[in-house]
């Protein structure tokens, strides 16, 4: 009798153990990726960030960064799947080694660059996906040591027009290296692209390799040159939330930034 009371108890407790881990899978599964974006301005406009990463995974959630400061948003940047750097301002010049050039610049936003510098390197440090767009390629560019054009009209000409009034209608092509990550997912070797800025990379970031230029050989978009040991980065000059759903530029990227959150979602539950 006893050796059956023994027995009982010890399935009970299998059985428990095993409902259990079987019910905290299912709970972190249907739990939805959580992205923080570096800023986000109040926007009417559906061509949002959030919108474009919403077409391709409806239940994701977001948390903006850029209210906090650089210690909360660190500590919030680990409850996330992922980290995404946005459009915006110009960064200052005194990051990159040409404050001399200030004068061609728009007003810096020294909250901006220093949250977003503090979170670039915690996100590479924890292998989280970081994608960047816009001022986001940037960002990362001089957060990995390299430098930006100030203006580029002015530094390389206009052959390539990448901003102007309408920005709405700022269209040009860019095109793909065929040994690239981007060209993996995508299968585009080229693509018009909508952008809207004055600035861009020149002195490429360390360890960094570019997957895609425009005519005037300006960096549209880099990768790790050796992704060993790294977690997901990519970064794009041009706005793939304001093209068309089906573009591959666009809808390749977002879809790709997702699996690497769920990717780096399970392999974060495994070390729980």
């Amino acid at each position: 009798m006893k050796k059956f009371k023994l027995t009982s108890v010890v399935l009970l407790l299998l059985a428990g153990f095993l409902f259990s881990g079987c019910t905290q899978h299912v709970q972190q599964k249907n739990v939805p990726l959580k992205v923080a974006i570096s800023k986000i301005k109040p926007n009417k406009d559906k061509q949002t960030y959030r919108d474009w990463l919403h077409r391709y995974d409806s239940t994701i959630q977001w948390v903006n960064l850029y209210p906090m400061t650089v210690d909360s948003a660190m500590k919030v940047l680990k409850t996330c799947d992922g980290l995404l750097c946005t459009g915006g301002g110009d960064i200052y010049p005194g990051l990159y080694g040409k404050l001399d050039q200030i004068d061609k610049c728009g007003p810096p936003d020294r909250h901006r660059d220093s949250l977003e510098l503090a979170v670039i390197h915690e996100a590479i440090n924890m292998k989280m996906p970081v994608i960047g767009i816009c001022r986001g390629i940037q960002i990362i560019n001089v957060a990995l040591g390299g430098t930006l054009y100030t203006d580029l009209p002015t530094d390389i000409g206009t052959k390539v027009i990448h901003r102007q009034k309408d920005w709405r209608h700022c269209f040009h092509e860019v095109y793909v290296n065929k040994h690239s990550e981007l060209y993996a997912i995508s299968r585009v070797d080229s693509e018009m692209v909508t952008s809207n800025h004055h600035q861009g990379i020149d002195k490429l970031g360390k360890g960094l390799q570019v997957d895609a230029r425009s005519a005037d050989s300006l960096a549209e978009a880099i990768q790790w040159a050796d992704t060993t040991g790294k977690g997901f980065l990519m970064a794009v000059q041009w706005h793939p939330e304001r093209m068309d759903t089906l573009a591959p530029l666009s809808k390749a990227f977002a879809e790709k930034f997702i699996a690497e959150m769920r990717l780096y979602r399970k392999a974060h539950a495994k070390k729980q």
